[in-house]
């Protein structure tokens, strides 16, 4: 004890050893010694020297410290040395540590990481960096060392968890990705991580936000499962309870920990958006009217909070989820706040453009949060449209460069997808909607086109080209539009004016970059006349635009003009692929016959990939916003990368296909038009047979149906008849019986008769039943023969259809069978009538001289009652049938005029095909003939100038006129003298 004493206390006698010696003296004690008391001197001495001596501590101690860990986990002040002290070798940042028991040595100044600290030389910092990582990769060679260290976090003492949470957030900032495998395959290893955020000692909850954040480093698997742990409403609930935007560095340590689980991590998102998450972010960007005096913490959650608004929206997450998350902010008002901190008054200037750059991505292809953000007005007076003020900024060179790239984003985003707001912004610069006491979109986008701002012309002309984005309509609107250049001259076209600037070039003064203003032009006019044969012509009509565009991409330039002389010749290109031949001066063939001559195709193609290889074009292309670090470098624009690399290819193959090739090409078009039409029209009839057969189907499955009810209702009155035919046998022998008994006795016979009457009446009601079941079979045969008709017309016009044709014969043949056993049947019902009136005679022979003369008469009437009604049935189903047979010939008759006026309208619609032919044919001679006397006149003009030049008095049209004049004049004069 006495030699610990003397290293803590420093007061030994004698030659001090050195640091080495004692640390190695002190390595000796904690391996050697049995004490428990001696052993946490020994480590806690080793902690105090850890910071001067880390290579010696680390390189002695590090075995010996990791097993205190394992041997004495009973005594927690122990532990809490070893981390500590490990803790100090493995990290490399130096913290501020306070001594934690009288016995420990006094602390020398050593600054923290709050402090203002030396800034280290380069060799000594990467020293300690190599020394950091030589000491982690000594720890993690045995992966149960982590697992041991997540087992000592469960421990609730503070003085072993918090330095074991720290311990284990320097191993991670060393070696994350190997930590983070072993923490992954540990049984409940982030759980137990998890558990840091419910710790209600803040310091060690604070801390394992730190821990989380390096945790969740670039590893999806481990963010899901602390996504899972409920991550997501601990971190939440943490941010609400520190004040939200207003809180302090805890905030921005949760804020950091959610970006990390979001980002790029779908299934984190849709999680997030799930657990009606995106409902809990409204509050954060509450802002009230006095906006000034943000603290820098307050800027810096702020800033955070609304990335992860951007995460949630990004251009880069599936097009599906971002959507969804569109729908969910713009439902539940975060759309509304952003907006409101859009137009507020005093926000700082890094916050409203990242505020901005947030707009711009939860309305990007969102035509509701689009149309919602073209309502939002600016609190002036009078109110503006918010696009309108963002563009006033945008034109504005004062304004900062970052926020004007941020107004260019959020105007792309507005129109991305959109061809209500394009045509809006269209309509604002079109002569029947300006309006001259307000200033719209359109005349600010103008105004930046031509002022002196290279900056502002390149924002401008790249703000337009969205609006005539894949909207061919909207293209050719824009060529209606007229601007006035200068009082007293005629106005010219904008497509004219933009091509006006561009052959200026360097001889107007601008303040930036001169490349940039062309850039920006050539941009335009690409995006303005591609896929618009209209505004290809339009171009064209003016006669200096291509011999400018052939100087262009003909001269030798410095590497600066490269890239406009690639522009020059994609803009060339397009004028040659999208070219319909409508000015004979500059068809597709004659522009080749240019390149080749003046320019090259070797040549030409080789400028044109000047595009593509410029440094700056890769990265426009990575992601719609634009960001760039200087205003020098904005060139390239992300949706016009996506056009260069369409039309790159065919337009070299454009450039080097021949004239026969091309007429090739066209005839292959037209052939595979015609097949597609021809095709069209099949796949059409085909549809029309399928909805045919399936109606037939249809038909047939009801019939079917309705078969097997009658089926059914046959064999229901198969039984009955046969009952009536066993009845009918027993009456036969009853009277059999009763006419013998009648010779024996005149009493007995008056029983025999009261007997026969009752059998009679009975028998009566019987008949009646079987011809009200005869009737109902005769109906019920006469719809079925309506049925077959039917079925047999509509197998005819169908007779492509076999599957239709198989089931209908079959149809057919199941009722023939049923015709003829209701034929069958009525000839039984026919006999059975036979012989029920050749019993009524019999039995009336037999009971006339018994039965009084009422009842007979009586009888009588009701049997000639039921004669008459059974044939007024009889004739009433004559006549039907003869109706049936009537109507039958009238349809045929019908179908046959049908047929016949079928005939005349396809001999008129050939007549008709015919005079439009001719139609045609004399437009195209009443063309030609138009051609012909243009040049004509062309050749008579281009003669009598040369007459003139030779001297010749050549009378023009106008001088003939005014002679004819004059003479009709005089002789006029000569009549009335």
């Amino acid at each position: 004890m006495n030699f610990f004493r003397g290293v803590i206390s420093g007061q030994a006698a004698g030659p001090q050893p050195s640091g080495a010696e004692t640390i190695q003296k002190l390595c000796d004690r904690v391996a050697s010694s049995t004490l428990l008391e001696d052993r946490r001197d020994a480590v806690r001495a080793l902690k105090s020297l850890s910071k001067k001596y880390r290579m010696e501590v680390g390189t002695q101690a590090m075995d010996h410290l990791i097993n205190i860990l394992q041997t004495d986990r009973s005594d927690s002040e122990i532990l809490g040395y070893a981390l500590d002290t490990l803790y100090n070798v493995i990290c490399n940042d130096e913290e501020e540590e306070q001594d934690e028991s009288e016995d420990a040595v006094a602390p020398l100044p050593v600054s923290g990481k709050h402090k203002n600290v030396s800034v280290p030389d380069e060799n000594a910092q990467k020293q300690a960096d190599d020394l950091s990582l030589q000491f982690t990769d000594t720890f993690i060679q045995d992966p149960e060392h982590v697992t041991l260290l997540l087992t000592l976090l469960e421990e609730f003492d503070f003085h072993v968890r918090w330095p074991g949470v720290k311990l284990l957030t320097a191993l991670l900032k060393n070696q994350g990705p190997q930590i983070q495998g072993i923490i992954l395959v540990s049984p409940m290893g982030v759980s137990r991580l998890m558990d840091l955020l419910a710790d209600s000692r803040e310091v060690i909850r604070n801390d394992g936000l730190l821990l989380l954040q390096q945790l969740t480093k670039g590893n999806a698997a481990i963010q899901k499962i602390v996504a899972f742990e409920n991550a997501f409403e601990r971190l939440l609930d943490i941010i609400t309870e520190e004040g939200s935007s207003d809180g302090g560095i805890v905030v921005e340590d949760c804020l950091l920990l959610l970006l990390n689980l979001l980002k790029n991590n779908s299934s984190n998102q849709n999680f997030f958006k799930e657990g009606s998450y995106i409902q809990r972010m409204k509050p954060w960007f509450e802002v009230g009217d006095d906006n000034s005096g943000w603290s820098a913490q307050k800027v810096t959650n702020l800033h955070l909070m609304l990335q992860l608004v951007r995460v949630m929206v990004s251009p880069v997450n599936s097009p599906g989820a971002t959507a969804s998350c569109q729908k969910s902010m713009f439902q539940c008002g975060l759309l509304q706040q952003l907006c409101t901190i859009l137009m507020a008054t005093g926000v700082p200037a890094d916050i409203l453009t990242e505020t901005i750059n947030t707009v711009s991505e939860v309305i990007r292809g969102s035509q509701v949060n689009q149309d919602y953000f073209a309502s939002v007005n600016a609190p002036s007076n009078p109110p503006r449209p918010a696009i309108v003020v963002l563009l006033m900024s945008m034109v504005n060179e004062r304004q900062p460069f970052v926020l004007r790239c941020a107004v260019l984003y959020c105007f792309q985003c507005f129109l991305y997808k959109n061809q209500k707001g394009q045509g809006e912004i269209v309509a604002t610069l079109l002569p029947s909607t300006i309006d001259a006491n307000s200033i719209s979109a359109g005349q600010l986008l103008c105004g930046g086109l031509f002022s002196a701002d290279s900056l502002s012309n390149w924002c401008a002309a790249v703000a337009l080209a969205h609006a005539l984005q894949d909207n061919l309509t909207q293209k050719e609107q824009l060529l209606r539009v007229q601007l006035a250049t200068s009082l007293g001259k005629p106005p010219v076209s904008l497509l004219q004016q933009c091509t006006n600037i561009l052959s200026q070039g360097d001889k107007i003064v601008r303040r930036g970059s001169k490349v940039q203003t062309r850039v920006g032009l050539l941009m335009l006019l690409c995006t303005w006349i591609s896929n618009c044969p209209i505004a290809v012509t339009h171009f064209l009509h003016n006669q200096e635009n291509v011999p400018f565009l052939t100087a262009q991409i003909s001269e030798n330039l410095g590497e600066d003009e490269r890239l406009v002389q690639g522009l020059c010749a994609l803009l060339l290109g397009i004028c040659i692929y999208y070219n319909d031949n409508s000015l004979e001066n500059y068809t597709k063939e004659k522009l080749k016959q240019l390149i080749e001559k003046r320019i090259g195709k070797e040549n030409f193609v080789e400028k044109l990939g000047f595009i593509t290889k410029h440094e700056l074009y890769s990265r426009a292309a990575q992601k719609p916003q634009p960001v760039f670090p200087s205003p020098e470098q904005m060139l390239f624009d992300h949706e016009f990368t996506k056009l260069v690399k369409e039309l790159e290819g065919v337009i070299t193959k454009a450039v080097h296909k021949s004239s026969e090739e091309e007429k090739k090409e066209e005839e292959v078009k037209k052939t595979l038009e015609q097949h597609d039409n021809i095709v069209t029209q099949y796949k059409e009839l085909i549809r029309e047979q399928d909805a045919q057969l399936q109606e037939l189907k249809e038909q047939v499955a009801s019939m079917t149906s309705q078969n097997e009810q009658l089926q059914a209702t046959i064999t229901q009155q198969q039984s009955q008849i046969q009952q009536h035919k066993d009845q009918y046998n027993i009456l036969k022998l009853k009277l059999a019986k009763e006419n013998q008994g009648q010779s024996n006795s005149q009493g007995d016979g008056s029983q025999v008769n009261g007997l026969q009457t009752e059998e009679l009446t009975q028998l009566r009601e019987e008949v009646e039943e079987l011809r009200k079941q005869h009737s109902l079979l005769q109906t019920q045969l006469s719809d079925k023969d309506a049925l077959i008709s039917s079925l047999k017309s509509g197998a005819a016009q169908t007779a492509e259809g076999p599957a239709g044709g198989s089931d209908n014969t079959e149809l057919l043949q199941e009722l023939e069978a049923l015709r003829s056993q209701v034929q069958s049947q009525s000839t039984e019902i026919g006999q059975l009538k036979m012989e029920r009136q050749d019993l009524l005679r019999r039995a009336e022979a037999g009971s006339s001289d018994t039965l009084p003369s009422s009842d007979s008469s009586l009888d009588a009437a009701k049997m000639a009652e039921l004669e008459s009604r059974l044939g007024a049935q009889t004739s009433e189903m004559e006549r039907l049938k003869a109706e049936v047979k009537n109507l039958s010939e009238s349809r045929a008759e019908l179908e046959k005029q049908l047929d016949s006026t079928t005939s005349t309208v396809a001999i008129l619609q050939t007549e008709k095909e015919k005079l439009q032919t001719d139609v045609q044919e004399s437009k195209k001679e009443q063309d030609d003939l138009l051609m012909l006397l243009a040049d004509q006149d062309q050749k008579i003009t281009s003669l009598k100038k040369r007459l003139k030049d030779l001297g010749e008095t050549v009378e023009d049209e106008d001088d003939l006129d005014t002679r004819d004049q004059t003479d009709d004049d005089d002789e006029e004069d000569e009549d009335e003298d």
